[in-house]
């Protein structure tokens, strides 16, 4: 167990990133994701990618990166500046569990 975390950590892996976050907060925060990616997290229109089933780690880190400008898009940047890592988690956790 100590080595898979010395590993983990070697790879850049926050616990944040592999932590669980709360699918019904997520939806509260979701509300603003809505417009582009669709009620259902599949958008309906093709520059927009679809959220729905979407690996959660993978979606904590984008969050982060458009939060940090490791990402650059000027409409996500700021959506993801005021989330907290809880809500990127919780939002992530959210769309995750869709089909």
């Amino acid at each position: 167990m100590k080595l898979l975390m010395i590993i983990l950590m070697a790879l850049g892996l926050s616990s944040t990133v592999l932590a669980k976050g709360d699918a019904a907060k997520g939806k509260a925060k979701s509300a603003t994701c809505m417009a582009c990616h669709g009620l259902k997290g599949i958008s309906a229109q093709a520059i927009y990618p679809n959220l729905a089933g979407q690996k959660e780690a993978y979606m904590v880190k984008q969050l982060k990166d458009f939060k940090s400008g490791k990402r650059k898009d000027p409409l996500m940047s700021a959506m993801a500046k005021p989330l907290s890592d809880a809500d990127m988690a919780n939002v992530s956790a959210y769309y995750a569990k869709m089909k």
